[in-house]
């Protein structure tokens, strides 16, 4: 797999002068022409990308999802994850590139803070649309940190970090609002979910079945599982291993209320490789064991 592992190869790439900062730049994708490169066939990079886009033309796969832009969007990608590009439909278009090494991050809480923005793992399809004075406030934060690059000191990683970290903070803040303003339709997907994990433990009688996990209801649900958990967050309180695990005890109890299957037989129903990881669970989520339950309600 090709590596671009520095901000300036990117440049390179981009046929772009070298950057002002060696781990951090703003880039203007108006002034960039991609070259051609066989590297766009298949790679990864070493920096964080938050990409504001306005009318690209083109298509990239990120992961195993295929986006055409085609309007204004704001996406986020992390280092070391696969992407492709297909040069024979590619325009720029305008819209700006902030690039930002990890190496950047080290030794400052961000290094660490970072994982908690989750929107780094969505897929480019979750893209975040902008209003006009939402991009307007993001625009003021890229304009800020591309001066600061323009001249470096012992305090131009601070305010350049303290900047990325406040339009971090500003796209959860549009996150949570796409998700309100998208109610039709975060309510088919809600609702889907719901069927879907109902026809999986509908499914499990003494049969041995899979075990339900974040990442398969999220594939069957074209969605990467960040995204899905923190849809189903905003919407109802509790993330997808939430409600995977509430459902997997609504359906536990009812078997051990209803049936004269034992608690090995209810656990390989459910998915579980080892009766003691569902008696475990179980315990954790009611305070009784399976069968303390099942004498309790009997």
């Amino acid at each position: 797999m090709n590596v671009i592992g520095s901000v300036s190869e990117f440049h390179r790439l981009l046929s772009l002068p070298e950057p002002r900062h060696p781990l951090v730049s703003v880039i203007n994708l108006a002034g960039s022409i991609f070259l051609e490169d066989d590297i766009w066939k298949g790679f990864v990079n070493k920096f964080y990308c938050v990409a504001l886009k306005r009318e690209v033309r083109g298509k990239i796969r990120y992961g195993q999802q295929h986006y055409d832009y085609d309007k204004g969007v704001l996406s986020f990608t992390a280092p070391d994850q696969v992407q492709y590009l297909d040069l024979n439909n590619v325009e720029c278009g305008s819209g700006y590139l902030l690039v930002f090494h990890r190496d950047f991050l080290l030794a400052h809480p961000l290094a660490s803070a970072i994982n908690d923005y989750n929107f780094f793992s969505y897929a480019v399809n979750e893209a975040l649309h902008l209003s006009a004075e939402e991009e307007d406030d993001l625009m003021a934060i890229l304009n800020k940190i591309d001066k600061e690059c323009q001249h470096i000191d012992k305090y131009t990683q601070e305010i350049i970090l303290s900047q990325i970290e406040l339009l971090l903070k500003y796209s959860n803040r549009f996150y949570e609002r796409q998700f309100i303003t998208r109610k039709n339709h975060n309510h088919q997907l809600l609702a889907k979910f719901e069927r879907l994990v109902d026809e999986h433990f509908d499914g499990g009688t003494t049969t041995q079945q899979e075990l339900l996990t974040v990442q398969r209801i999220a594939e069957l649900m074209n969605l990467s599982p960040n995204y899905l958990s923190d849809l189903l967050r905003m919407h109802t309180g509790q993330n997808t291993q939430q409600h995977i695990h509430q459902k997997l005890i609504e359906k536990a109890k009812e078997k051990l209320s209803t049936t004269d299957l034992s608690v090995s037989e209810i656990a390989y129903a459910l998915g579980f490789e080892h009766p003691q990881s569902f008696s475990t669970l179980f315990k954790k989520k009611t305070s009784l064991s399976p069968l303390q339950f099942r004498q309790a309600f009997n």
